[in-house]
């Protein structure tokens, strides 16, 4: 792996999503000073005499990097995989390519849907592997994502319950012993130290987990201090299967296992109802909201304002590309806001400042990172995306910023993204990464 290389440099004259006292606010015509890889300050010429290398932001907007906090990056060579089918069947078509799935076919998958991520402004994602015996498959997958130079969240799939149909278990044929599993995961802390990956629990569902298996992913997690990602109630399925297995809700299944607490990423949540809300406060859980996954698949619609009015915190995911299909990050910023508008009939739900918080700092507990305003801020690692409405005209004119994101921006107005102050994408274009090559290999695989 690529050690992390904190690298300086000064934006120049910016229109800035900055941090202030009174709240995150547009502030034009700003120098953004970054040193070693942190924000050193924000102003009008404040990277005035400074002997670093400068990036012109002249007409651009500058934002924090977005943090996907949901996806699979194997499933970026299978879009539109399972049309029209309903999560459990298309669990199980998806599941044979996993089962399948090669080094070589893993690392193509991910370096094109880490590269779409950074395309559409994240600089951080939370990466979910399926459980999988294959340390090689995993190798792949990080060899790809240390390529490209974005942040990681590497969820390792765990799992100990077998059950070919997938609706009370994992399919037999991904599973290892988890001692096993924890063994790969202490390798892969060790060789990733330093780099921009760190690595997490990534648990298919409550399904999939004996109480044993429970005890075990409760201990080592609070042990290592680790992120536990895992699905939860994406439909009614986890909660019915609880019921006629253990006579108690997908919650309380988890909560008696001790699983449920402020490190816990609880993905999906379209069904999660009053007293799964009231526990998810008392424990600390957040949530990862995915609203196109659940439309194409018909999961239904996670309650978003139910939840933050509990004062559960709720990060944005894009899920993967074969449910998504694509890993657009504003395209979920987006639809995050229109899917609640249109289910609450109320046009003024989930403004700009509300999603991008979301998108930004949404999860951020949950995941180990800094917390606080969705602006720029000075002090905290420059992770940030420059905007140029100008390279799309269907931006234009921009009367507001913060609508125009919400409401009209793609991958084509994102012109720069730095990760630790290094620009990983330039001008819309990979800075590592090969993109000929890519799409010629992609387009092979046919």
């Amino acid at each position: 792996m690529v050690r992390i290389t904190p690298l300086s440099t000064v934006i120049h004259d910016v229109t800035v999503y900055a941090a202030t006292p009174t709240g995150p606010a547009w502030l034009a015509g700003q120098d953004v000073v970054v040193e070693d890889g942190r924000i050193t300050a924000v102003g009008a010429g404040a990277g005035t005499g400074l002997d670093l290398p400068r990036a012109d932001g002249s007409g651009g907007h500058l934002i924090p990097g977005f943090v996907n906090t949901h996806t699979h990056l194997q499933q970026s060579v299978l879009r539109g995989a399972g049309e029209g089918l309903p999560l459990l069947e298309w669990l199980h078509c998806v599941g044979e390519f996993t089962v399948a799935a090669t080094p070589e076919q893993t690392y193509l998958a991910a370096l094109a849907g880490g590269l779409e991520l950074l395309r559409s402004g994240v600089t951080t994602v939370v990466e979910h592997m399926w459980p999988n015996p294959s340390e090689a498959v995993h190798d792949a997958a990080l060899r790809a994502l240390d390529e490209l130079g974005i942040r990681v969240v590497f969820g390792r799939g765990i799992a100990d319950r077998s059950d070919a149909s997938r609706r009370w278990g994992m399919d037999p044929r991904l599973l290892q012993p988890l001692p096993d599993v924890l063994a790969h995961i202490d390798d892969l802390d060790a060789r990733l130290a330093d780099s921009r990956i760190t690595t997490a629990l990534a648990v298919p569902n409550p399904r999939c987990l004996t109480p044993d298996g429970m005890a075990a992913v409760r201990e080592y997690a609070g042990r290592t201090g680790k992120t536990i990602s895992i699905h939860l109630s994406e439909t009614t399925t986890d909660d019915d299967m609880c019921r006629l297995h253990a006579a108690c809700s997908a919650v309380d299944y988890l909560d008696r296992g001790g699983l449920l607490g402020p490190r816990t990423l609880a993905v999906h949540c379209c069904h999660l109802d009053e007293h799964g809300r009231e526990v998810f406060a008392e424990r600390g859980v957040a949530v990862s909201y995915n609203p196109l996954s659940n439309m194409r698949l018909g999961s239904g619609i996670a309650p978003i304002p139910e939840m933050r009015a509990a004062g559960i915190d709720i990060g944005l995911g894009v899920d993967g590309a074969a449910s998504n299909d694509t890993q657009d990050m504003l395209l979920a910023v987006r639809m995050g806001a229109y899917l609640q508008r249109a289910a609450h009939r109320q046009a003024d739900l989930l403004g700009f400042p509300d999603m991008l918080q979301m998108a930004t700092r949404g999860a951020a507990g949950a995941l180990g990172l800094p917390a606080g305003p969705a602006g720029v801020t000075v002090g905290e690692p420059a992770h940030l995306v420059l905007l140029r409405f100008d390279r799309d005209f269907a931006c234009l004119p921009v009367r507001d910023p913060g609508a125009a994101l919400l409401t009209t921006a793609s991958p084509r107005v994102v012109d720069t993204v730095w990760v630790d102050g290094d620009a990983v994408l330039r001008d819309g274009r990979s800075a590592r990464t090969d993109e000929r090559t890519l799409t010629k290999r992609l387009g092979d695989m046919q």
